[in-house]
Order: structure tokens, then C-alpha cells, then sequence
């Protein structure tokens, strides 16, 4: 029995080895041996090659590298098998020190004294409290949830929304496209977790901007996209910024990764760029994770963090 390692865009020796350590003794192939190869039981991927999971018979389960599955839903031929998405602690926390870092930035107009540093300017502009402030989250799972509460600890006003009713503690959620309308219209600061799905891709374009606030405490909304490319559409960001629907943006993901060299994102100098890095997928803390899953499910265990097909999450 095998386990097959498929990934793009990942050092793929650093995830071998690390799964190895995590379990001496197991059999970790990078490509099956033939087509079908019936040896392989498990797929561990990332944006693995079109097609090299088609036939393989006794293939049980499928595990993402990192905690986007849409990688692995755009290949039809991805037999049906369950696909397990990853949880863990590490991912967690990185993405949450990515959500703090940029609110607390725009905030406390990081971009506004930068500017200034640069033209050697001294004004201190008016700066409201934190709870003054609302910070809407669109998406509330592990990482969705997690970050609300670290807002929540530094003092902000913080709302969620899911596609199906969810409870907070200490968050006022919404849900639906009501839910979404009225999250929308009542955000200071916008954050955007969202998976990318049939549903959601295209979200932020011209028509969900124009849904926007459009006064805060700080000016016009500022967003903060640390989900998935295909949520938005980058030119109606941009629209957005020049006509000051938005302040700022922090855009950690695009509709084209890498993100072009020619992008007017790049020099815009109201937004923050961060290539796809908000949650960086650390084979030592993953690796673990999904070998014991392996493991339990070989002792006859259920699987956990399961993807619904059809919701595509």
C-alpha cells in the first residue's frame, strides 16, 4: 500500500520527508508507477496534475495540503472518494496574525504615515478606537471563527457572515443574502474568508463594492481578501479605489496567480499586496495531521474535516 504525494507549487522533497517522520515505515510515492496503479490507497495534494488520480481503484481518500479544496473539485476526474480538507492549529493561527496584522494596519492608517514618512510629513490624523469600529468577517469557519474572536479581544465591534445560519459568541451573525446585504452595508473594515465555489466565484465585483457603506469612521470601507483569487474581480476593486468606494484594500490572493507584473495593483498606493502568503502551509505542523488521519482510518476511523461536493467546501 501507498500513499501518493502530488503536488504543484510546493517543494515537494520538504512534504516527503516530513511525512516520513511523521510515519517511518510508510510507502510515499510522488507519481503512480503505472496507470491505475493499484498500489496507491491515499492522494495527499495540492493543485495536483489534471487527471493523475483518474482510475486508481483502491484509492480510499484524498487530502489537501492546504485549506482550500476548490484545487481538487476543478478536476472531474477526481474519482469519488472523500476529500478531507485541513484543520490545524498552525494554519489557524497564521491566518489570524494575517487578518490582525492588516485590520489593525488600516486601522491605524498605516498606509496614510507611511505616506507621509516618505515626504518627510508631520500630521498625526485623527484616530478612532477600536470600538468604534466594525470589522464584518464573510466566511465563519475554523479560520473565519478563530479570527473573529482576536478582534473581538482587541476591542473591535465584530459581525459574520455564512452561507447557513452559524452562532458566534460575541459575534453578530448573518446569513443568506439578506444576512449578506445587511453585513455589507454595516462594515467598516470588510474581511473575506470565503472558499471559492460555484456560488462565490466573481463575489466582490462591481455590484457587491456598490453595496458597500459609504461613510465610516475612517472614511469609506477598507477590504481585506485572505480567501481565494476567484472570489474577486480585480478591476472592480480597482474602480472602487479610484472612485473611493474603498479607502484601502490588503489583497493576499488574485484572480491570476502569480500576479501579473503589468497589474496597476502592484503601484497603487492605496493597496497592500501579499503573495497568497496569509497562511502559508507548513509541512512540520501539517504533515502530522493528515498521517494520523491516515493512520485512524486504516484502524477503521472516521475521517474528519470531511468536503461536501456539493457545497464545494
Amino acid at each position: 500500500m501507498s500513499i501518493l504525494l502530488s503536488v504543484t507549487g510546493f517543494d515537494p522533497t520538504r512534504w516527503h520527508d516530513a511525512m516520513l517522520a511523521a510515519a517511518p515505515g510508510e510507502t510515499i510515492i510522488l507519481r503512480p508507477a503505472q496507470a491505475g496503479d493499484p498500489s496507491i490507497r491515499y492522494a495527499v495534494v495540492w493543485k495536483q496534475p489534471p487527471g493523475v488520480l483518474e482510475g486508481l481503484p483502491n484509492l480510499e481518500a484524498v487530502f489537501s495540503l492546504g485549506a482550500g479544496v476548490d484545487h481538487i473539485l476543478a478536476d472531474r476526474t477526481v474519482p469519488n472518494v472523500p476529500i478531507v480538507r485541513i484543520v490545524a492549529e498552525d494554519l489557524t493561527a497564521r491566518m489570524s496574525e494575517y487578518v490582525v496584522w492588516r485590520v489593525l494596519d488600516h486601522h491605524r492608517r498605516g498606509m496614510v504615515y507611511r505616506a507621509q514618512q516618505a515626504a518627510r510629513l508631520w500630521n498625526e490624523r485623527r484616530q478612532p478606537a477600536a470600538g468604534e469600529i466594525r470589522i464584518g468577517i464573510l466566511g465563519l469557519g475554523e479560520l473565519g471563527r478563530d479570527a473573529a474572536q482576536k478582534l473581538r479581544g482587541l476591542g473591535f465591534q465584530v459581525a459574520g457572515w455564512s452561507r447557513r445560519e452559524k452562532r458566534v459568541e460575541g459575534v453578530e451573525t448573518f446569513h443568506g443574502e439578506d444576512g449578506l446585504g445587511r453585513i455589507l452595508a454595516s462594515s467598516d473594515i470588510l474581511v473575506v474568508l470565503l472558499p471559492l465555489t460555484a456560488d462565490t466565484r466573481g463575489l466582490i465585483d462591481d455590484a457587491f463594492l456598490s453595496r458597500l457603506k459609504r461613510e465610516t469612521p475612517l472614511g469609506t470601507p477598507v477590504l481585506v481578501n485572505a480567501g481565494r483569487g476567484g472570489l474577486q474581480v480585480d478591476s472592480a476593486i480597482l474602480r472602487a479605489l479610484n472612485d473611493n468606494r474603498l479607502m484601502e484594500a490588503s489583497l493576499d490572493v488574485f484572480e491570476r496567480e502569480p500576479l501579473s507584473s503589468e497589474s496597476p495593483l502592484w503601484r497603487h498606493p492605496r493597496v497592500f499586496v501579499t503573495p497568497h502568503a496569509a497562511a502559508s502551509s507548513e509541512p512540520e505542523a501539517l504533515a502530522p495531521i493528515i498521517m494520523r488521519q491516515i493512520a485512524a482510518h486504516r484502524r477503521g476511523e472516521p475521517l474528519e474535516n470531511l468536503v461536501d461536493r456539493g457545497a464545494g467546501y
